[in-house]
């Protein structure tokens, strides 16, 4: 339940007649608009003077105007992860509205500061400019921010992982605490922007992402998925959640009962907790989860949701399915009351019923793109930026120099779905040449020809339609070529610089950029046994499934490109002519110069993003031709990476001396990159995630969340990756010295032994050396950027609690602190420590499970191809065996000679119970008839023979049962 105050109005002031306000103008003297006044007290009086269907209209995202009461139009809603990106017209149905503004790095590069006072000023300063676009608009632009992402980043192949800070539970809260504390401004009052922390929960894979259901153990959901959420709540650094898409133990997330209950124990404030676009109707449409949008509408609300995205801008759905709801008895009023309450709040927190307008009101325009921001753009792009290599110091760059920067994003910057428009561009190019003497460039794509082989024309495109052409390949039948993984490449006109697309038929060349929500602008060229090429056309609207088979590009009757096979037997045959070979272009350029500077990367629309999964970590393969190329032709070759997620980089790690990665990192990336190579900035970016060799060190299927039992993150994993978590490399070296251990604290002295200023992260880490379970083989306890000048010394003192050291004890459903030695670790990164203490800590021993009570299902110790499911659709988990010889395993069980197993289980089939292991002795099993339906439990008993002493416990349930609960007794 929420945490409210328990201030009242008195009588007199809640007798202020509704029926005097004008309908154009609110009564001034309103208690709701006095600021000296509680503010539970300011909220219980406005809800008060609403009617009800003006209280429902509230709870839609598009919060409409009250006149009579001069409540104005309110949205919820701007995207605001790394800038002020976009918002959506009010007036014209939803219409996405970009925002020209201050880009900061891609929000995993924000966390690889590792620099939580940097990253509030960042969230800071992007307050101030949504704050400046209010201005402008107050109805689109408005005040409650989604953002930040919070969701872990378990698996690089995540489509959205550039939306996420870390795999680490401890450095996503911090980021988000760090971030959201900007965005709402130091006034603990007024609130300059309102942070949603999205998703919840359990949420990291795009494809189907509306129907897969995360299976999600105890532990892992108390250790992991929800830590970072709990931090940013605890530390009062976000306003409420959005529910993700996904469905969590079979039940999905936009009626997660833990969105009432959990979630808002976690702050001492009023939450505003909103869904995702569209996943209302989700929940009667793909999910099939209720039969009514009234009955779902009456979940939502109950779950503890208090905002409804969906429909665009058009209410009456939403209204209509909560006034049918209420006629039905499935919503009371006052459970509309509450969540109306919820949506106020933060309104009143924005100073909006001020009556001058709260502390924030004052900030203008002149804020967005102002010199300040453009600066502190550049110092996050270049604290973002991580060293990954640097053999023989061929970094830093001399100024002055001979420089060939080459490669596709040596000249381009890209922002991505939740970026803004960048009000400028510094390219990498751009940056080197304000320090190089001499800089020669190419992009390193090659420029191709493609002729239809039954009619020898030349695919020609320029300002209309695509088709074939002339005999010749004119310019107009060239492209640029530039492939950007998972054999995804885009073609670029070389006649008009325009990007060859579908734009639902006919194919144009019309756009600068990949963009929109279904990117149009994706082939995959493919190569066919007899020498020829086809193009299978790869825009993300393929993968709906209304879309059709037709994904080969065929040719009309009237010549044009049409989609008109499903497979490439059917697909027009083209002969590629290779007019220009881009990687050979780019070698001849960086064999005349002293250093080469290859600029390889992804762009964030192609190949990976919201709703697409990528399927592997490789950059495109023509991108490793051309780092190899730049090697070979230039031993002193520099690599600069810039890409939205980790990259399987392994030729260019073992031959590449220099490499550099960054995020796409806004306007001002150009500069960053160039302060770090050429040495204004010493690097001090640290990996937010483990960088794998290949995804053959990832788990076959993205959509498994059990990091312990799948061995995921650097928590779990035993793989050797090609870059650690919180690795990165500096200009200089630093000494730790002997730790000490005292009094909640670890404190060791830092030294720069090198001649170049620099900053270290130091990182504290634990290992809990015995436990009753599997525990982490090193986890991350606390962090501190600290800034040392050559041959100087800092003592860095890191807090560390014995409750710290909790983790969740699935046998009693809560946390404990074991009886336990830990290792004190303390290094550059997961891999690299350099200091090692021990602390030995008095806490608990686990007890012996006693069985003979009441034992969920959900609380085992191992399990094997089970699922966790709903138990009702209001709250509750249970197990459901897949196949026939799966079970859940209960270790270390006290058993006292019971003779009776009592289950409570739903549908039909049986109960195992054998000892040992799966296959071990059979104690005995229970069978449960066909109750009628999966939410409808019956109790059942079996004897068993009885057994006692210590032993596990396994229990292998057929096919068709959810099994809830279980006894032995």
């Amino acid at each position: 339940m929420r945490k409210r105050g328990l201030a009242l109005l008195a009588a007199a002031l809640l007798a202020a007649p509704l029926a005097s306000t004008p309908a154009h103008a609110a009564d001034p003297e309103y208690p709701f608009r006095d600021p000296s006044l509680p503010l539970e007290t300011r909220v219980d009086d406005l809800v008060g003077r609403l009617a009800l269907d003006e209280k429902i209209s509230l709870l839609h995202q598009y919060q409409p105007a009250v006149p009579r009461l001069g409540l104005g139009v309110f949205k919820s809603g701007t995207e605001a992860l790394h800038g002020v990106a976009w918002s959506n017209s009010y007036t014209q149905n939803g219409a996405k509205i970009d925002a020209t503004a201050t880009v900061f790095p891609q929000a995993v590069g924000l966390a690889s500061t590792w620099d939580p006072e940097l990253l509030t000023r960042v969230g800071a300063a992007v307050g101030d400019e949504l704050r400046g676009f209010h201005a402008q608009d107050p109805v689109v632009w408005g005040l409650n921010t989604w953002a930040p992402v919070v969701n872990l980043l378990r698996d690089p192949r995540w489509g959205r992982n550039e939306e996420g800070y870390s795999e680490d539970p401890l450095l996503s809260g911090a980021v988000a605490t760090a971030y959201g504390k900007g965005l709402q401004g130091p006034d603990p009052d007024h609130l300059k922007t309102a942070p949603t922390l999205k998703h919840y929960a359990a949420y990291n894979n795009e494809t189907k992402r509306d129907v897969t259901s995360s299976n999600v153990p105890q532990r892992v959901l108390n250790e992991y998925d929800r830590a970072p959420f709990k931090a940013a709540l605890e530390n009062d650094a976000a306003t409420g959640v959005m529910a993700s898409y996904n469905l969590i133990n079979g039940r999905p997330a936009t009626v997660d009962p833990d969105l009432e209950t959990i979630v808002r124990d976690w702050s001492d404030r009023r939450l505003y907790n909103v869904s995702d676009a569209w996943a209302p109707t989700n929940l009667t449409g793909s999910q099939a989860y209720f039969a009514t949008q009234a009955e779902a509408n009456a979940a939502i609300l109950k779950a503890g949701l208090d905002s409804f995205t969906v429909n665009d801008t058009n209410a009456a759905p939403t209204v209509t399915a909560i006034n049918e709801a209420l006629q039905q008895g499935l919503l009371t009023e006052a459970e509309i009351d509450e969540s109306v309450g919820n949506a106020l709040s933060i309104r009143f927190r924005l100073g909006e019923f001020d009556p001058d307008g709260g502390p924030h009101a004052d900030i203008t325009p002149d804020v967005i793109d102002s010199p300040a921001h453009r600066a502190l753009a550049r110092e996050t792009a270049a604290e973002a930026a991580v060293l990954l290599k640097n053999d023989k110091n061929v970094l830093p760059l001399k100024p002055g120099g001979d420089v060939a920067v080459v490669g596709p994003l040596a000249d381009k910057l890209y922002s991505d779905w939740y970026g803004g428009q960048l009000p400028y561009e510094v390219t990498v190019l751009d940056g080197i040449r304000e320090r190089a003497k001499a800089v020669t460039t190419s992009a390193g794509a090659d420029r191709i020809a493609l002729k239809e082989v039954t009619t020898g024309r030349y695919l020609t495109a320029t300002d209309g339609p695509a088709g074939l052409g002339t005999t010749t390949a004119t310019t107009a039948a060239q492209f640029d070529s530039v492939d950007w993984g998972d054999g995804v490449s885009t073609l670029r006109s070389a006649a008009n610089g325009k990007l060859l697309g579908y734009n639902w038929g006919p194919f144009v060349t019309a756009e600068d950029d990949p963009t929109g929500w279904f990117v149009q602008q994706q082939f995959k060229v493919e190569e066919q046994p007899d020498g020829t090429v086809v193009l299978r056309y790869a825009g993300y609207e393929t993968q709906e499934s209304w879309f059709g088979a037709n994904t080969y590009v065929t040719v009309g009757a009237d010549g044009n490109l049409a989609l008109g096979a499903a497979d490439a037997a059917g697909a027009a045959r083209f002969d590629k002519t290779v007019i220009t070979d881009g990687v050979r272009a780019a070698a001849d350029a960086a064999r005349r110069s002293r250093t080469a500077v290859v600029v390889v990367g992804t762009d964030p629309f192609v190949a990976g993003r919201e709703v697409h999964d990528r399927t592997s970590l490789g950059l495109g393969e023509r991108q490793e031709d051309l780092i190899e190329a730049i090697r070979r032709a230039n031993p002193n070759t520099v690599v600069v990476l810039q890409s939205s997620y980790p990259q399987s980089i392994t030729w260019a790690q073992r031959h590449v001396p220099g490499i550099l990665w960054t995020t796409h990192a806004g306007a001002e990336t150009g500069h960053a990159v160039a302060d770090v190579l050429f040495g204004a900035v010493n690097p001090s970016g640290r990996l937010t995630q483990t960088w794998p060799r290949s995804e053959s060190q990832l788990p076959e299927d993205l959509n498994q969340y059990d990091i312990v039992k799948t061995e995921q993150t650097y928590l779990y994993s035993d793989e050797k990756p090609l870059y650690s978590f919180g690795h990165g490399l500096s200009y200089t070296k630093f000494r730790y010295g002997s730790p000490a251990v005292k009094n909640g604290r670890v404190s060791v002295t830092v030294t720069n032994t090198g001649s170049r200023a620099g900053d270290e992260v130091v990182q504290l880490y634990t290992r809990q050396r015995t436990s009753r379970d599997v525990t982490p083989h090193r986890q991350l306890r606390g962090f501190q950027k600290v800034h040392l000048a050559p041959g100087r010394s800092a003592t860095v003192t890191l807090d560390l609690d014995r409750n710290d050291l909790a983790r969740w004890d699935v046998t009693r459903q809560r946390w404990v602190v074991e009886n336990a030695v830990h290792d004190i670790l303390l290094g550059s990164s997961s891999s690299d420590i350099r200091a090692r203490a021990t602390l030995a800590v008095r806490g608990e021993t686990i007890p012996a499970r006693a069985l003979t009570e009441e034992t969920r299902s959900e609380t085992f110790d191992d399990y094997q191809g089970v699922r966790l499911l709903d138990e009702t659709k209001e709250r509750g988990t249970v197990v459901g065996a897949s196949a026939a010889g799966d079970w859940i395993a209960f270790k270390d069980a006290a058993l006292r000679g019971g003779r009776t197993l009592t289950v409570r289980a739903s549908g039909a089939g049986t109960v195992e119970v054998r000892l040992g292991s799966p296959s071990g002795r059979l104690l005995g099993t229970a069978t449960v008839s066909d109750t009628g339906g999966i939410y409808r439990y019956v109790s059942a008993t079996a004897p068993l023979t009885p057994v006692t002493g210590r032993h596990d416990v396994y229990l292998v349930p057929g096919p068709g049962l959810r099994l809830a609960t279980f006894s032995i007794t």
